[in-house]
Order: C-alpha cells, then structure tokens, then sequence
C-alpha cells in the first residue's frame, strides 16, 4: 500500500469535533495516520478549496434480497429507457429507480458514498441477499434480518415463553443470517394479514396469536438490548401511509418504555388527519415527542418527485396500495410463512396534494429536529426516491430559496397544511456531515467508519466547493475506499471489494432444539442451513465482527 498525503482540505469530522479546519490527513495500509510534514509520501494531493469528510454510509438502503430483484423484474422499462440514454449496453441492469449491483456500487461511490446496509433482509432468503451485496462493488455492507412476523416467533411469545428463550431465539437468528440487528415490518400485521386481518393497531389483538405490536416491539428491543447488538431495534411502524399513522408511531415510541429503538422511513408515519382533505402534517407532535424521548432516533425517507417504485415486507400496507400504482403493476408474495413483500411501482407527483405534502413533512423533520445525531439522511430507497436524489435533497437542506422556490411549484393548497415556509433554517456542512456520516456509524457500531480520526479506515470523499451544493455533493473531486482512489470527479477509478459487517452475539445452544423442531414441521429446508458460515461470506467479500465476542471488534478482519 502507498503513503498518501491529503493537504489543506476544509476538514469536517464530527465525530472528533472538527468543523471546518484547514487540516492535512494521511493514509497508510488503508487506515488514516498520523504523518510528519517532513515526510515523503508516494502521492500528494493539494485539496485548496476542498471539503473533506468520511465516506457518506447509508443506513437504510433496499439494495440486495428478493423484493429488490422483484422491483427489477417489475420495471424493465426503466433499465432499458436509462441503458439506452447512457449508453449503459454492458449492464443489464442499470435502471434508475432499482439498479442493479454493478450500477449500485458505482453511483454510490461516484458521490461519495462508501458504505450501504439493507435494512429488511429475510432470515429465510440471508444467503442470496450476501451474495447480492457482496456483488455489489467499493461499498462495505451488511443487513438487518426481519423478525416479529414469523411463526416461531409469534407461537413463542403467544405461548408465554420465558423472555430468555426468546432472547435465544433472536441471538441464533442474527447469527444464522449474518446480520448486523433486527428490523420489525409492522409489528406482527405481515402475519395477521394472512389471516384476512386487514389493520393492526399498536395495541389491538392479532387476530390468531392474540398479542399485539406494542408487545413485539418490547420484546425485540429488550432482547437487542441484553444482547448487546449495537444497533437499536430497526422499526417499521404500524400503519404505514395511513392519515391519523402519528398516533400510533407516539405509541410505539412509547411501547420501548426507554429502551433504544430506531423509527425508520419515519415521514411514512407522520400524518394527521386535520383539514379539509383529512391529511396533514404531524411533524411539531413528532418532534416534541423526540425531545423527551433520547433513546430514540429516526431516519426520514424522504420522497423525491418522479418515477420510483415502492418495494416493502408490509404485504398489508402494499396490498392496500396496490390500486394506486403507476404503471399498474403489482407483485405480492409470501415466504416460508415468516414474512412477505409487496412490490408496487409508483410516481411521486408534484401537483398531488398528498404527495406534495409528504415532500413538505420529510423536509419539516430534518428541518426540525435539533439533534443531528439522531435524525439520518435517507429516502429509503427506493420507496420515497432513488438514493441517486441525496445530492438534490442535500441542496433543498442547505438552501432555503432553493426550497421555496420548489414549494412554489407544489399542490397550492399544500402550504396551508405545513409550516415548511415558515422554517428558515438551512442545515451547515457540519449538519450533513453528521446526519450522512457520523451519525449513521455510531448508530451501527461502526466506531473505526464514519470518521477521519487516526486509526480509522481510509474511507474519504473530498468536494470541490461550490454554491450549488447539488452539484458539489454529486461529484466528488476524490473518492478514497479504505486508501484507494476509487473516484475523480465522477469517473471510476477502481473497483475493490467492500468489507461485509456483521455482529455475532452469543445464546444458549439448547434454543436450537425448538428450532429444529420447527424447521422439520413447518419449513422447506433443514434448520441447519439457515447458517450462514464465514467462509460463504468470504467467497463474496471482505468481512468482519462488530461485536468482541468471537472476533476482533471494530470492522474487517
């Protein structure tokens, strides 16, 4: 590996406090070292007029597993439209609204992203979702694995199992899958679904198992907890998209009774029902509810006008949108009778009151939020916009005239119901740094990511400084992956392999007794290859423990 000397670039890292520095950083072996100015170096690179920042890592991004391939298949419009504009004849699969792996690694990279982790990976589907990620090149992945509808689970909890087995139970599912925590779809509703259950309210009955939400999500929460799985519980609350959805995200905030908990694509679940249309913004309650609630943190999905296609494990939520697709296509599917998905194409509008308002609400909540370190740049793509959009929402955070000069373009009856005109802020380099940086590598436990500190790996992106922070923010001067230059000004330059992250809390064995159990009555595989082994990870990527236990903590190994 060569010594590289990155000199005189604006330096923003939160992480250690510094916020617009001029500062020099060096690379050796792939990690950021401490290097005398006196020092010979094989590369040196004169950043004057730069902003230097860790590598953009985004937390919530649908980019391997079944329903991604589904919303693929679903659109071969789109891979052929954008394949013929760019020329793209060599990728198959190189779609706007859901590129494929090749295509993903590469516009993540050319931003200045070097990190991505797909939040709703199917314990039954695990193995194909690591081969997918580890397709995907330059990027360090990983996955939640989804738990709180599947069978064994819920016949547990319903049973009045002691909270030690089901503890068990979550620890050998996350180790089985290679995961890095667990996210819950709409608490125990992808089951109640399946039994014509068509709602399912944070504290009502499902319909067979007679728990409800609010006890899965405890129950999840307290498990990742005594686990001591870094990430919180990743939630997707009940009544997605619904008008009225605020009441039940505050109870769900309420249903962690203090324990850790991460609401994601929370603009889904930010609606009143005020006005005439009886669908409004519910952001000043969320936000107030956020303040007294510190265990909690969120990441937006915001929506982005134009052409998307909506992929999602919420079978209940899906169907009920299915009539609204543009094109009219759908695809709903259930797997193993742990979980399900629900593919249904769509195009955010900007002359559409409700779509118009959702813009506004995701835009009050980054806006409103006064802890950067809990609010996390996404669009959940790609349900609200493709991951492609972040430069663009970048620029209507930093630049209030630009954002009233896009509400000026939306539904008129749209500024009435929001209070988005009335917000002046505009978020600071140091703001998107934390939200697309720092703050998403202590969310996830990844303490050597997402900074620029001595010691921490050489993931790098430098901007040339520009007024037009879209068009900063979309192409990087230089793109560094643990030390290599992987970009310049948009034009690849390499393509490693990204590291796979992954925790490995420890359980009690005997749990596995259940689960063969299960397995042999219930499923279509024998339970002991639900286990993912190292070395299938390995034939794939990089990889690494995040968790001491078994492995060196803190990244690849």
């Amino acid at each position: 590996m060569s010594t590289i000397r990155l000199r005189g670039g604006r330096v923003y890292d939160p992480t250690n406090g510094i916020d617009g520095e001029l500062r020099d950083i060096g690379i050796r072996d792939g990690r950021i070292v401490e290097l005398p100015p006196q020092e010979k170096v094989d590369h040196d690179y004169d950043l004057a007029g730069c902003v230097v920042m860790a590598g953009g890592i985004d937390l919530h991004t649908h980019i391997g597993g079944g329903k991604v391939n589904l919303a693929r298949m679903l659109l071969p419009e789109d891979h052929r439209a954008r394949r013929e504009r760019d020329n793209l004849l060599e990728l198959a699969s190189g779609g706007c609204c859901t590129p494929g792996t090749l295509q993903t690694g590469y516009r993540y990279a050319e931003m200045g992203y070097t990190a991505a982790f797909e939040p709703a990976m199917l314990a039954a589907n695990a193995r194909q979702a690591h081969m997918e990620m580890g397709d995907t090149p330059i990027l360090d992945h990983g996955a939640y694995v989804m738990l709180g509808n599947e069978e064994v689970f819920l016949e547990m909890l319903a049973r009045g199992e002691d909270f030690e087995r089901i503890r068990d139970y979550v620890g050998w599912s996350i180790n089985a899958s290679k995961a890095m925590g667990v996210k819950v779809v709409n608490p125990g509703g992808i089951s109640a679904f399946k039994f014509n259950q068509r709602k399912l309210d944070v504290d009502e009955n499902h319909v067979h198992w007679q728990i409800t939400p609010r006890r899965v999500v405890h129950t999840l929460a307290r498990a990742l907890r005594e686990l001591g799985v870094p990430h919180p519980l990743h939630i997707h609350a009940s009544n997605l998209g619904v008008a009225g959805n605020i009441e039940s995200t505050l109870a769900t905030i309420d249903a962690l009774e203090g324990l850790p908990g991460h609401l994601t694509h929370i603009q889904f679940h930010t609606y009143g029902t005020e006005g005439p249309k009886k669908f409004s913004s519910a952001t000043r309650q969320l936000i107030e509810k956020l303040k007294a609630a510190p265990n909690v943190s969120i990441d937006v999905g915001q929506i982005i006008f134009g052409q998307t296609v909506t992929a999602s494990g919420d079978t209940m939520r899906q169907f009920a949108n299915a009539d609204l697709g543009s094109p009219r296509k759908y695809v709903g599917g259930d797997i193993e009778c742990d979980a399900g998905c629900g593919v249904v194409p769509f195009r955010y509008r900007e002359q559409s009151y409700v779509n118009a308002l959702q813009w506004a609400i995701g835009l009050e909540i980054f806006l409103r939020m006064d802890d950067p370190w809990r609010v996390v740049l996404t669009t959940d793509h790609p349900n609200g916009g493709p991951f492609t959009s972040y430069p663009h929402l970048i620029k209507l955070l930093m630049d209030k005239s630009f954002r009233d000069e896009q509400l000026a373009r939306l539904h008129p009856d749209v500024a009435a119901m929001a209070d988005l005109r009335e917000i002046g802020r505009e978020l600071s380099l140091y703001d998107i740094a934390i939200m697309t940086r720092a703050g998403p590598a202590k969310l996830l436990g990844l303490t050597d990511r997402g900074q620029l500190g001595v010691g921490a790996a050489a993931d790098i992106a430098v901007y040339r400084e520009q007024a037009d922070r879209e068009a900063m923010f979309a192409t990087p001067e230089y793109v560094f992956k643990d030390g290599t230059l992987v970009a310049r000004r948009g034009r690849l330059e390499a393509v490693p392999t990204g590291g796979t992250h992954f925790v490995e809390p420890d359980y009690d064995p005997a749990i596995e007794k259940t689960l063969e159990r299960h397995y042999r009555e219930h499923m279509s595989i024998d339970w002991r290859h639900a286990r993912i082994s190292k070395d299938e990870l390995c034939s794939c990527s990089n990889h690494g423990s995040l968790l001491p236990c078994k492995l060196h903590g803190g990244g690849r190994t």
